[in-house]
């Protein structure tokens, strides 16, 4: 199989470089990372990719088997990795990629050397000690509106995730995004995003990593961003002042920042 093409992979920046492995979140592609590729791949090797089932991926090598968990998208990061052999690179997740990054890391560790989560949830549910944000009610009206009505959903939700409201063209690009994603494929990722609880995989997180919240967020409130951090040994922690859960659009400079500082922090 041609990973290359059935994942739309995309390389920018140094050949020598250090490597950054950029992936993106639900209902999303690469194209969500335009604003922060420019200034990243400066002084590193930049790979983009597309998960199968988004953007421009090869949707005839999609199954609803494989990517009915989040080991199926770690797999594609796996694959990725292995077809490109990259070694130690830095694994930068955005939303539910941020877990499907530990993940991978933990299935190939020779490839993944830190991790940079962000705007990351283990578990969108509140739990007895734990914040996730919503009530198993409140995600399964959700998904309930996503199966029934994916574009109308669409239209309602990406302003709320993008936050921002004086700025409706981000909110407008969300929800252009969300609706170029096939709706059958998009109600089994958002059912592997919204129901998939990772808290015990953080546990297994060694690598250096830095969790990036947002001082505001509709989706992962700033007890998430805690508990990830204190769940993850060798981790640091930086909140933007940003808001909203996309703040490599919303906040390109600031999200560019805080990532380069991380990066420096590892040489």
């Amino acid at each position: 199989m041609d990973i290359r093409r059935r994942n739309n992979v995309t390389i920018t920046g140094p050949e020598d470089a250090p490597v950054l492995l950029l992936a993106h979140g639900f209902g999303c592609d690469q194209n969500m990372w335009r604003l922060v590729v420019p200034e990243l791949s400066r002084r590193h090797r930049v790979v983009l990719f597309d998960y199968v089932g988004s953007g421009g991926s090869d949707l005839a090598a999609w199954s609803e088997e494989r990517y009915a968990s989040l080991q199926g998208y770690a797999a594609d990061v796996v694959d990725v990795c292995e077809e490109l052999d990259l070694r130690q690179a830095v694994f930068v997740g955005h939303s539910v990629s941020a877990m499907v990054g530990v993940l991978a890391a933990q299935a190939a560790p020779e490839r993944i050397g830190a991790l940079v989560m962000v705007t990351p949830s283990p578990c969108y549910i509140d739990d007895e000690g734990y914040r996730g944000g919503f009530s198993r009610e409140d995600i399964d009206e959700l998904l309930a509106s996503l199966e029934a009505n994916y574009l109308g959903w669409s239209s309602a939700m990406a302003p709320v995730i993008m936050g921002n409201p004086e700025r409706p063209e981000l909110g407008q690009e969300l929800t252009n995004s969300f609706c170029a994603t096939d709706p059958d494929m998009a109600r089994v990722f958002a059912r592997t995003t919204f129901l998939t609880d990772s808290r015990e995989d953080l546990k297994g997180v060694f690598v250096p990593t830095l969790v990036l919240e947002c001082a505001q967020d509709a989706i992962a409130p700033r007890e998430v961003g805690a508990y990830v951090h204190t769940a993850i040994p060798a981790s640091r922690l930086v909140t933007l002042d940003a808001t909203g859960h996309c703040p490599q659009l919303s906040a390109p400079q600031a999200t560019t920042g805080a990532i380069l500082d991380f990066l420096e922090s590892l040489t």
